[in-house]
């Protein structure tokens, strides 16, 4: 994900994975999402679901439980 805002060629194969994973009928999962601008990149080329310091450090599971019960899903 690091260089999809910066590499044409990263992005390209960013659009593509997203793609094929849509062809084939499975929820594509972007790893590593650091930026909001790198996760609107994401969402406008089909992905919806992330994971990645954007949205929170790793946490141990008691932390993780008190994240989750605070997450607007």
């Amino acid at each position: 994900m690091r260089d999809i805002l910066t590499d044409y060629h990263d992005a390209a194969i960013a659009r593509t994975i997203i793609a094929l994973g849509q062809d084939l009928g499975l929820r594509v999962v972007a790893e590593g999402v650091e930026t909001e601008a790198q996760q609107q990149f994401l969402l406008e080329s089909g992905c919806y679901a992330f994971q990645g310091y954007w949205f929170s450090h790793p946490l141990p599971i008691s932390k993780f439980d008190a994240f989750i019960s605070k997450s607007p899903l």
